[in-house]
């Protein structure tokens, strides 16, 4: 080998860790996308020498010239911010290349070439490759990448001219220039969620819909985990063949075994991984040689006992998507598929759910079993069930994708702890949820206690992580851990904004399930209660109250319908209570009458049993009127009643029903929060003038994580057209004082406007007057980014102080267009600069209307690593 020219170690920036990314090409596969390193020297000499004269033709523009192994190592060391090299692995190989090099004289400028292996130039790696570099130069201060291109070579001229990125290119002739302009246009985001979309569900169909599983781990003795996947498989109907594999085994569950993956009559899509932990890395090498395009590792022992098994999980993901296999788990219990198309039931869970129109993805395998458990004794049926473990790779993210376009499925249930790509989750959540409900239980937790901006009382970004102490620190912002997250009325703002129905409890969950999979949302609010009993009436009034419902009274012609039902001395009101000795004709009337009233959106009914009437003969009555008004919803608790759930089932027709009338009450108020949400028009996201996108990344490249300078986050600010009144609070001409009630007439209110990263939303924007408002009454509103211009004219209004900025209370209020902007300008900051970990404005004074606003403070902290998208 001869010895290279050129250092071992040149001076290089350090190696952005951030760039390692999983990806999908566009026929789903799997790879991973990666800055190139030295030691990929060799691998780099065995991809340039595998080339076709062909591709290397359209690489060099010209004649073949096969350059020398010493200088085509080379390519092996960059410095990662003027040279920077990106490679798409298949397994231990590259499949694709992609580089820049920075132009010397115009340095927001650079050369761009890209190199695919030839087996795989039809997959869509140039695309993916393209995205990749993209955002790496627009995170380094570039602003357009620079390309020739031989005209016959078509594959990558539609690459770039479909990419959706703003490209020119030079007059026709035998080699065409491009320039593309890397700033992420609409039109370019769009397109890459679309191919990120497609490539996710073609990715997932040989884990959710494979035409053969291998069991490896399967077990001949019953009520272990190998042997109980086995089982499942093979009762729950699945199709295709079912491959156990133990060495010491012939049978397992009645199948034959055979000794290893390798020995196999047929690759399988889906391998299930029920060995030890130290075992599984090996295991995963062995699938991947024997072409396993989907594995689930069911075994525990990984990221639950520390930072080893953290590391070891990660590299197995790492190798796993390199290997083009997508990967769930580790600590899982495995994925159900009700639907036709799969009958999967590859989990080793006692309890098999019934066909459904549900799907739930949970992180906690334990918690797994109780769930399908309980839904099946609350006959709730699913059509998928995906318990993703640690998620190091399937994620929530994937599966939403999935069940998106999943005609058997119609609501989605979530239960995570943190999300892979919050950001990935809100936009995901936000397209899926308009079609289908997404209900997640997120019962809060202690880094929800506080609220956003509350402990900052000075206005400084914290400095620091937190330490091993896990205290909060002083007040003073002087190294202190992270502030508190949103309050939990915060949260709760923060999944609604998404669409995302939140609920507390995994009961609460089902309950809210239970009616969404069964019955239409309610048009509206307002809902009549039927009821044998009075005391249940009045608890349901107030837990309707609670639950945001209201109950009305009845319209006239509504009230004549029930006398003339019930009798002149009948108490035709809301709720209409029917007395102890209705019986199920009378519920039918009195149903029929209240989903008739215009005025009316939903119904509960309430029923004491044993009275007059058999309970199945109000359920029949139940069912008839329910079926007859198929727009409004109805629901059930019939108290003290067992089995009843059986009784109000017809076929496709289910009248959810509840032990207590509460849970039928807050379920209902789930439903229309969410229909109201759905239909509440959505706003857009405005093009904001006076920004120049460049110019602020021009500002960071290069600069260091943690706190900037106050000048620049002025300048920062200021490519945003976000003035700030003086850099230093205090000092110099024109400095403001800060008060929380102004200091003077006309002198306006002082605000905050702050910027925290959420674990399950990503970036969040808080907003709130400072002083007592924020810090005594935690009046502080919050936003997922992106914001359009009705997330930022609801948010400045949802305060609880909004009387004193609009004008109401106190004088002519404050100008809330220039605020609403700022908020919005803001949120297009944070979004385009994904370096921005944290953010705080403090204080903002609020002028009078058509006096702008006035921000004298500003902090800005930089995140250790660029924080990107990936795919899960």
């Amino acid at each position: 080998m001869t010895t290279p020219p050129y250092p071992e170690d040149p001076e290089q920036s350090a190696y952005p860790q951030d760039l390692e990314q999983p990806g999908l090409v566009r026929t789903g596969r799997s790879t991973f996308v990666r800055p190139i390193r030295p030691e990929d020297a060799d691998r780099l000499v065995a991809f340039v020498g595998g080339l076709s004269r062909a591709t290397l033709a359209y690489r060099s523009l010209g004649p073949v010239i096969r350059a020398r192994d010493d200088v085509i190592r080379r390519g092996a060391y960059v410095d990662y911010l003027n040279e920077l090299a990106l490679v798409a692995l298949a397994g231990d190989e590259i499949a694709g290349l992609v580089r820049y090099v920075r132009d010397t004289e115009d340095p927001d400028h650079a050369e761009v070439t890209f190199t695919i292996r030839d087996d795989d130039q039809s997959e869509g790696f140039g695309r993916l490759l393209l995205e990749h570099i993209a955002a790496a130069a627009r995170a380094r201060g570039i602003r357009v990448l620079k390309a020739d291109v031989l005209a016959d070579n078509t594959r990558m001229i539609n690459v770039f001219l479909g990419s959706g990125y703003r490209v020119e290119s030079g007059p026709p002739g035998q080699i065409v220039h491009f320039d593309i302009a890397v700033d992420p246009q609409a039109q370019a985001v769009a397109r890459a969620e679309r191919r990120e979309h497609t490539a996710v569900r073609r990715s997932l169909r040989p884990l959710l819909e494979p035409r053969s599983v291998a069991v490896i781990g399967a077990n001949r003795s019953p009520l272990t985990i190998g042997h109980e996947i086995v089982a499942n498989l093979l009762r729950g109907g699945f199709r295709g063949s079912v491959f156990p594999v133990n060495p010491r085994a012939e049978q397992v569950a009645g199948a034959r075994a055979y000794p290893s993956v390798r020995e196999l009559p047929e690759p399988p899509d889906l391998a299930l991984i029920a060995v030890r932990a130290e075992a599984v890395p090996e295991v995963v090498r062995e699938c991947a040689a024997a072409g396993v395009k989907a594995v689930v590792v069911v075994s525990t022992g990984f990221g639950e006992t520390g930072a080893a098994g953290r590391t070891t999980e990660l590299e197995l993901s790492r190798f796993a998507r390199a290997s083009g296999m997508r990967m769930v788990g580790p600590n899982c219990m495995g994925v159900v598929n009700t639907t036709p198309a799969a009958r999967l039931a590859a989990t080793f869970s006692p309890a098999l759910p019934t066909p459904g129109r549900v799907a739930m993805s949970t992180q906690s395998g334990p918690l797994g079993l109780a769930v399908l458990d309980l839904a099946r004794r609350l006959r709730l049926g699913f059509s998928g069930f995906v318990s993703v473990g640690h998620a190091v790779d399937v994620s929530t993210n994937d599966l939403l994708q999935w069940w998106e376009e999943d005609p058997e499925t119609s609501v989605i249930l979530l239960h995570v702890e943190t999300f892979g790509n919050p950001r990935r989750f809100a936009r995901i959540a936000r397209r899926v949820a308009p079609r289908k409900p997404i209900i997640a239980v997120h019962p809060g937790h202690a880094g929800h206690a506080g609220h956003a901006g509350h402990a900052q009382t000075t206005g400084q970004v914290d400095s620091g992580r937190r330490g091993g102490s896990g205290g909060r620190g002083d007040s003073t912002g002087a190294g202190h851990a992270d502030p508190p997250g949103p309050s939990d009325s915060a949260v709760s703002s923060l999944f609604a904004q998404s669409g995302v129905i939140r609920t507390r409890s995994l009961q609460e969950l089902f309950d809210a399930a239970l009616l969404l999979a069964h019955q239409p949302p309610p048009p509206g609010n307002r809902v009549a209660v039927i009821t044998n009993a009075g005391g249940p009436a009045a608890l349901t009034v107030g837990a309707c109250a609670a639950s945001g419902l209201s109950v009305p009274p009845l319209g006239e012609r509504t009230r004549e319908k029930l006398r003339a039902a019930l009798g002149p001395g009948a108490e035709a009101a809301n709720p209409a209570d029917l007395t102890p000795m209705a019986t199920a004709a009378h519920y039918r009337q009195a149903l029929d009458a209240v989903l008739a009233d215009d005025g009316i959106d939903a119904a509960i009914v309430l029923f004491m049993p044993p009275l007059a009437d058999k309970p199945d003969e109000v359920a029949a009555a139940i069912l008839d009127a329910a079926e007859a008004a198929p727009s409004k919803p109805v629901v059930a608790s019939f108290l003290g009643g067992a089995g009843v759930a059986d009784l109000l089932h017809r076929g496709e027709l289910v009248v959810p029903t509840y032990a207590f009338p509460e849970s039928a009450a807050a379920s209902l108020g789930h439903a229309a929060a969410y229909q109201a949400w759905r239909s509440t028009p959505a706003g857009v996201v405005p093009d904001l003038p006076g920004v120049d996108t460049d110019r602020a990344r021009s500002l960071l490249a290069g600069c260091a994580p943690g706190p900037v300078s106050p000048r620049l986050a002025a300048e920062l600010l200021d490519s945003y057209g976000i003035a700030v009144r003086d850099t230093e609070p205090g000092s110099g001409p024109g400095s403001l004082p800060s008060s929380g009630l102004g200091s003077g007439p006309g002198s306006g209110l002082d605000a905050f406007l702050s910027v925290g990263a959420d674990p399950v939303f990503g970036p969040v924007v808080a907003f709130g007057l400072t002083g007592y408002y924020a810090d005594l009454m935690a009046d502080v509103a919050h936003r997922v980014t992106p914001l359009s211009d009705r997330d930022a004219r609801e948010m400045v209004r949802s305060l609880r102080a909004a009387p004193l900025l609009d004008g109401r209370v106190g004088g002519p209020g404050v100008d809330l267009a220039a605020l609403e902007e700022t908020v919005l300008r803001i949120s297009a900051m944070v979004e385009d600069l994904p370096e921005i970990e944290a953010m705080e404005l403090r204080p903002i004074r609020l002028l009078p209307p058509g006096d702008g606003v006035a921000i004298t403070r500003a902090t800005i902290r930089l995140a250790d690593e660029t924080r990107k998208g990936g795919l899960s």
